[in-house]
């Protein structure tokens, strides 16, 4: 498994609670690009429209040799997922109000797959604690280092 890209965003601004892996339908030169590694999660979401899924915002640089078959860097990507889960995904969005994010762009053998995150929101007060105890952790590891 090499991944290509990770939402280290999702998991600073979400608490992840079940992740699925889902196929991505993509075009010649968005393929070459994402193996190129030109390719950003931050921003991205996925949303659920007549029965499937798909993925927006995310960024994929177009192809420098791809001349006039180029494709739209954000343009909207069909996510390909079991009809249970999508029904499962769009379930759990309505009725507990909770979002579904990408969180990893990787290559299984030759596929590229997506990990799709069911998620819920942090608070600000969340996001400070989590702060809070990395500092700590990482003081811990400091001492620890320069005890021996």
């Amino acid at each position: 498994m090499k991944i290509v890209s990770q939402n280290k965003k999702a998991y600073h601004d979400f608490f992840i609670l079940d992740t699925y892996e889902a196929g991505i339908e993509l075009k010649g030169t968005e393929i070459k690009s994402v193996r190129k590694g030109s390719v950003n999660l931050k921003d991205s979401f996925i949303r659920i429209k007549n029965d499937e899924a798909f993925i927006e915002n995310m960024h994929i640089a177009p192809y420098e040799q791809g001349n006039r078959f180029n494709h739209e860097p954000l343009r909207t990507r069909k996510l390909l997922l079991h009809k249970k889960q999508i029904k499962k995904l769009q379930k759990e969005e309505k009725e507990n109000g909770l979002t579904i994010v990408p969180t990893k762009l990787y290559f299984n053998t030759s596929k590229l797959k997506v990990e799709v995150a069911l998620a819920r929101g942090k608070k600000l007060y969340d996001k400070r604690q989590d702060l809070k105890e990395k500092d700590s952790k990482r003081d811990i590891e400091r001492a620890l280092k320069n005890a021996y």
